[in-house]
């Protein structure tokens, strides 16, 4: 086990620390060496994971690297209830297929973080107590808290004010996901501040049943790409882990100029000795060229350093230079089609939808001419450039 300096020790809780509770008691275990269990849980209701989890991620991958052990778990059980956090109504109920499916991609993906070494990560599944409960021992567990003090959270609240329905199971999810931190005997968990009323549940359960409360790190928040709203997969303002290296780079360089800093002090390992430099710097630079380097480190740290110098030049190329992309995928057109048709066939967008707003935006060109009209049609045998947005390129030959 590696006992942290006092400098890493500072470094670790505050650099995307936004609150620690039960900090005095964290901080002696990771002075005296003592290996931490972390609870990681997660509902697997998508199975991609973007670079705001990964600010949670960083910091349980460098535990690991001090020898402590992450519990990833899967919500098998909490996934088929669906966690009411921030949302204003009741979350769509996913089958046990889904949950099996979405959990086998997200654990792939987590392991471009965390190390799968069984030392330092393990994997559990709360459906194997909670699959298994009898409906008296859950009852007996539900008897520990009060009404009152479910219903104080901020989102039942103000669904109360808006006349919106609060559904039982959404009540009682709290407790479940509370319950969770006496099974794994949980020592830490890293969450986003949203999730700090269900944790702390964590802790009270843990009292009862005479358990050391967890200590709860809420990090902050980072921004998505439109620098507005929390980084979401539903809002299209993310950067995917699973994204190419050409896409990670193009989206970071698209990130308003305001939160460039946080990106660099959230999402990525740089020195934090550095971040007063990129600061500074961001005073008399051009953004630009701070964003380009910001691009290039998000890449590196997923796809590595030779991935990242493609990435960075194919950029330049492409938006300094005005080349064209040297890898645009190709099509043959054998019959006339309607261009929203191929593009969705081709998945350069995801419906004709999508395709229609763009278009509203001036965002399709065929040729380099917007094309408007939905029902637009390309003839058998067109020879031209499609581009959708900044990025995306089809070419007919």
């Amino acid at each position: 086990m590696h006992k942290p300096t006092s400098s890493e020790l500072t470094d670790f809780l505050t650099r995307r620390v936004e609150s620690i509770t039960g900090e005095k008691e964290l901080k002696s275990a990771l002075q005296a060496g003592k290996k931490l269990t972390i609870k990681f849980g997660v509902d697997v209701t998508s199975p991609d994971i973007h670079i705001g989890h990964g600010v949670n991620l960083w910091m349980m991958r460098q535990l690991q690297d001090w020898g402590h052990k992450v519990v990833f778990l899967i919500g098998g059980f909490t996934t088929q209830i669906g966690d009411p956090t921030g949302k204003s109504e009741t979350r769509k109920v996913i089958t046990p297929a889904e949950i099996k499916k979405n959990a086998t991609t997200y654990i792939k993906q987590v392991n471009k973080i965390l190390k799968p070494n069984k030392t330092v990560f393990e994997i559990q599944n709360n459906n194997d107590w909670f699959g298994k409960m009898k409906a008296s021992e859950f009852v007996s567990i539900m008897s520990q808290v009060t009404h009152a003090q479910l219903i104080e959270r901020d989102m039942f609240q103000d669904r109360i004010k808006n006349g919106q329905e609060i559904r039982m199971h959404e009540m009682i999810y709290p407790i479940i996901q509370g319950y969770d931190s006496v099974m794994l005997k949980s020592d830490l968990t890293i969450v986003g501040n949203d999730q700090l009323f269900n944790e702390m549940m964590g802790r009270t359960y843990q009292e009862k049943f005479n358990q050391k409360p967890q200590a709860i790190i809420t990090t902050s928040i980072l921004v998505g790409t439109d620098g507005v709203q929390k980084m979401s997969k539903s809002l299209g303002n993310y950067i995917s882990l699973s994204d190419t290296p050409k896409d990670k780079f193009g989206k970071t360089m698209t990130i308003n100029d305001e939160v460039i800093y946080d990106y660099f002090r959230l999402a990525t390992n740089i020195p934090t000795k550095e971040l007063a430099t990129i600061k500074s710097q961001l005073k008399s630079q051009n953004p630009r060229d701070l964003k380009l380097k910001l691009a290039h480190t998000i890449v590196e740290m997923y796809d590595g350093k030779k991935a990242a110098d493609l990435a960075q030049q194919g950029f330049i190329n492409q938006f300094q230079k005005g080349q064209l992309p040297t890898d645009i995928p190709t099509h043959k057109l054998t019959k006339t089609t309607e261009l929203l048709d191929l593009l969705v066939d081709k998945k350069v967008i995801t419906s004709k939808s999508e395709g229609r707003r763009l278009m509203d935006q001036n965002g399709i060109k065929v040729d380099s001419q917007p094309i408007t009209n939905p029902t637009f049609e390309l003839e058998k045998g067109t020879k031209a450039i499609v581009q959708v947005g900044k990025r995306k390129f089809l070419k007919l030959i």
